[in-house]
């Protein structure tokens, strides 16, 4: 029974609870969950070996947000070799890989590519060692830690079979590796260097994410919205500072804070229909520096997460009006009120289409059987979204996930005897070979379908 659900600050699921027979395995391989006669899953095996050893080199050098240099040209290259038009440096570092086979849709399968400032701790013989500077100036170590590395190679391993297989679908391909998922910017920077001007636009948009929270091989997926608007949001409050033995000769942001901070846990209790997902999370509260001295003002980080703008428009809207609302009921002045400021641009939510959703994952269960389920909605944040939101009346989209876990550690985990860990966590190290495995099945035949042959 699936119990489990360990997320990290990307995007991931787990499958929901049922009775679900585990995937067989071959030399780590899922092996065939049900009958196949197009020989899709013979063609994955055959191509696992230079997978692997993509991967295993992915993952041994990993990249940073907008620093995907390396990454970008060697996937470019190979995209090049197996006859795609290839556009580097779209949005920065993104790749854009167009094949045009035919009258038919335009079908758009995405992969990231950047990984974290996380020191890898998981002994693999092909450990990252790479260090690199992010925006905060201070050199980090670098990790796939969010399972990057396996979109990648599967990505690869996609565009392989549809190269192989021009004589069963007609239409055009556009396969693009996104950069800076991790800081939710590279979707809209692609976008905003014409991804859909510039290349054909996509009728439809197709991803996967490896889930830590779920056994190798499975497959998660949500209809309607899947993960959340992610917004960061920074209240500065100003006090007026003095000795802590006289508080009655300031004003204390620390005071005026906690209120903030207790009245905050309002909009979803009191303000939000319970019907409709919300989460306001203070996840720093900073003042001072000295026990007997009253702060001249206070600093807090808030994380709030929706699923529709009208929501996220009260939350945020709410936010601001308890910050203001506190320090006029603590007696400061208007020019001494809060400053709120959101960071822009944020992660919109994620929204697979039902119609997309049901054709597609309705194949794919035909061909996994049971080890497709429907999964519960993460309050997590994808940028993935940004595409569909780009033309929601004309482009469907779609988002799944691919569990993860090596078998054994998660039944180890279902007696209570081991704690998995988390996407982002410097532990985590999925069984690749079947992320990948089932991922390039599932993205190959996802396309297929969504392109059939037409024409003689």
């Amino acid at each position: 029974m699936l119990k489990r659900v360990l997320t990290g600050a990307c995007a991931l699921a787990a499958l929901s609870s049922g009775m679900i027979a585990a995937p067989a395995y071959a030399d780590g391989h899922v092996e065939a969950g049900a009958s196949q006669s197009d020989g899709l899953r013979a063609a994955v095996m055959e191509d696992m070996p230079g997978l692997v050893e993509l991967y295993q080199d992915l993952h041994a050098n990993p990249e940073l947000s907008f620093q995907e240099h390396e990454t970008a040209a060697k996937l470019a290259e190979r995209a090049r070799a197996l006859g795609f038009e290839v556009t580097e440096g779209v949005g920065q570092t993104g790749v854009v890989a167009v094949m045009r086979n035919g009258e038919g849709p335009t079908v758009m399968l995405r992969a990231d590519m950047d990984g974290l400032p996380v020191i890898e701790q998981t002994g693999l013989p092909y450990a990252s060692t790479r260090t690199a500077v992010p925006a905060t100036g201070i050199e980090t170590g670098v990790m796939h830690a969010c399972g990057h590395d396996t979109h990648m190679a599967a990505w690869i391993g996609t565009a392989q079979l549809l190269a192989e297989r021009k004589d069963e679908w007609s239409g055009t391909l556009v396969m693009i590796l996104q950069p800076a998922e991790e800081t939710g910017e590279g979707a809209l920077a692609m976008l905003e260097d014409g991804l859909f001007e510039r290349f054909p636009k996509p009728d439809y948009v197709l991803a996967f994410h490896d889930a830590a929270g779920a056994p190798a091989g499975f497959i998660g997926y949500s209809s309607g919205y899947a993960l959340a608007n992610v917004d960061s949001v920074d209240v500065l409050i100003p006090g007026v500072g003095g000795h802590g033995a006289y508080p009655h000769t300031t004003k204390d942001p620390v005071v005026i804070g906690a209120h903030i901070v207790t009245r905050l846990q309002t909009l979803v209790s009191r303000e939000v229909s319970p019907l409709d997902p919300a989460v306001v999370t203070v996840g720093s509260f900073r003042a001072g520096s000295k026990h007997n001295i009253v702060p001249d003002e206070a600093h807090l980080q808030i994380t709030v997460r929706s699923y529709t703008d009208e929501v996220r428009a009260q939350l945020l809207d709410g936010i601001a009006r308890i910050a203001r609302g506190e320090a006029l009921a603590a007696g400061m002045p208007e020019e001494l009120l809060p400053v709120v400021t959101v960071q822009d641009p944020y992660t919109p939510s994620t929204y697979n289409t039902p119609e997309m959703t049901a054709e597609v994952m309705g194949r794919l269960a035909e061909r996994f059987g049971d080890r497709v389920r429907e999964t519960p909605s993460v309050m997590g944040g994808e940028d993935f979204g940004q595409f569909y939101r780009a033309d929601p009346e004309n482009v469907q989209s779609l988002i799944f996930w691919v569990g993860g876990v090596p078998m054994d550690q998660y039944e180890a985990s279902e007696r209570g005897e081991v704690e998995l860990v988390s996407l982002h966590s410097p532990f985590w190290a999925p069984d690749a070979p079947v992320v990948i495995a089932t991922a390039t099945e599932a993205l190959t035949a996802a396309t297929l379908d969504l392109m059939p042959k037409t024409g003689g």
